[in-house]
């Protein structure tokens, strides 16, 4: 009898103490999935924490790099355009000093406007170029620019990808060229107040252009060693043509005569900068483009801007 009573006792003290190892590894296991999920919390706040901080760094890296490009000189096209199209005006005004049009076996044409830009034909020029996909070179003048409304033509062509360059400020030959040879303080003068002109119109304040155009053309004048001299020195170029439509020259001309004389003047050249107007009364010039550009594309002319 007191044999079994002792037996249940030892049972009873098996289960308690079973019961109690239970209670203790329980709550060791939920001690160590408290601690876990503490350490894995920690460990998520950290990585959150990080990413954070990549996050941070990379906006302001964006932001240094944005702004560094803000202040970057943005010479003659905006860059991600001068980068497909550009080519260095200095290797052209080389190669029309030198009549030297072989390129190198390339075939490359600058479709070059002048006088513009006019609020009648300039914006029609920007379509048909853009149709095309091609871009152009746009020689501006100060007193188109100053007519209400030019800012944001010049806006548009800059926008589209168009390169800009400077043809002076007056255009005036007698104030450029008393006697037919350069006065070089009125030419210096006239083309930095276009400069500047430009840069106001476009609201771009790190805009220059290194590319100018004489009014006239530089070699039409006397003794212009020193528009060479000085243009070297501050690395711009002076660039006149080696073809043309003939919008500008003798009688009045119709498309269909435009169009024979760009084709006719660029024949057998590799290199071909030219010359056309996109100011006021110059609209049959606008008809004739798209087949100018339509005959060079078919000849396997790549066309390209001056910068």
């Amino acid at each position: 009898m007191k044999s079994k009573k002792r037996s249940k006792r030892n049972t009873s003290k098996r289960k308690a103490s079973n019961f109690s190892f239970k209670k203790i590894l329980l709550f060791v296991i939920i001690i160590a999935c408290l601690a876990g999920g503490v350490k894995i919390g920690l460990a998520y706040k950290e990585e959150q924490q990080a990413l954070q901080n990549q996050k941070a760094q990379k906006e302001e890296l964006a932001k240094e790099v944005e702004e560094k490009e803000k202040n970057q000189p943005i010479v003659g096209q905006m860059p991600k355009y001068k980068a497909i199209y550009g080519v260095d005006s200095q290797k052209v005004w080389n190669a029309l000093n030198t009549y030297d049009y072989d390129n190198g076996g390339k075939k490359e044409i600058f479709l070059t406007f002048d006088d513009g830009p006019s609020l009648t034909n300039t914006p029609n020029v920007i379509k048909i170029l853009n149709e095309n996909n091609v871009k152009g070179t746009f020689f501006v003048i100060g007193k188109s620019l100053k007519i209400d409304g030019a800012p944001a033509i010049l806006k548009e062509l800059y926008n589209n990808g168009m390169a800009i360059a400077n043809h002076s400020y007056s255009h005036d030959y007698a104030y450029l060229y008393p006697g037919r040879v350069v006065n070089m303080d009125n030419f210096i003068s006239d083309f930095n107040k276009n400069d500047e002109l430009i840069k106001k119109s476009l609201g771009v304040k790190n805009f220059s252009t290194r590319v100018i155009r004489c009014p006239g053309g530089q070699i039409s004048w006397k003794k212009t060693e020193p528009i060479n001299d000085y243009l070297i020195k501050h690395n711009m170029t002076s660039m006149d043509w080696n073809a043309l439509n003939g919008d500008a020259e003798g009688p009045k001309k119709n498309a269909e005569q435009l169009y024979q004389e760009a084709v006719k003047s660029g024949h057998g050249k590799n290199l071909i900068v030219l010359l056309m107007h996109d100011t006021y009364g110059k609209e049959e010039t606008v008809k004739a483009l798209d087949r100018i550009i339509k005959h060079y594309k078919k000849l396997g002319y790549e066309f390209k801007t001056l910068v």
